[in-house]
């Protein structure tokens, strides 16, 4: 048997490492890099804003305590220059409220909201509608129409009848 001489195996070349797409790289960093600038851009009067938020309501329990002394002082320091004083700081305190947005809620007589009420209480009366604030404990204030503390209150509860029809609304005969 002649031996036939068999036919060389054909080389296969081995892959080379895939070059690195550098300008592919660099356009997709430079996209990644403009959507994080334009995030920032648009996030920034929002972390201006909050920070804002954190600063004035800080500043509230200091408002509080100081509209206490100023309501001691009206009753019997008026016209001394402790009255004029404190009559100044409210000046600036209601100014910079004004600029800053800031707003005195007004809940009495109005429907209770969870949102802007705390309620540390009820109160039985039949002048008003069921779950509406009788009484505020603490102003609220809000920020550009957001709650920046909520209103402290006590709301209605109707007046509970005695007698015989309240046995037909529960009682047992």
């Amino acid at each position: 048997a002649a031996l036939v001489p068999e036919a060389p195996a054909p080389q296969i070349e081995p892959e080379k490492p895939a070059e690195p797409d550098y300008l592919d790289q660099l356009m997709r960093l430079k996209a990644e890099f403009e959507n994080f600038r334009k995030r920032s851009d648009r996030e920034k009067p929002e972390f201006y804003r909050l920070g804002k938020a954190e600063i004035l309501a800080n500043l509230l329990p200091l408002y509080d305590l100081l509209r206490k002394a100023h309501e001691e002082v009206l009753t019997s320091h008026n016209d001394t220059p402790l009255g004029q004083g404190m009559a100044g700081i409210f000046k600036e305190f209601d100014k910079l409220f004004k600029e800053e947005g800031v707003a005195v809620m007004s809940p009495q007589g109005k429907p209770y909201d969870a949102l802007q009420h705390e309620v540390f209480g009820t109160v039985e009366t039949a002048d008003c509608a069921e779950d509406c604030v009788v009484d505020v404990l603490q102003d609220g204030f809000t920020l550009q129409d957001r709650v920046l503390r909520t209103a402290k209150v006590r709301i209605a509860r109707k007046t509970k009848k005695e007698g015989p029809d309240s046995l037909r609304d529960g009682g047992n005969i």
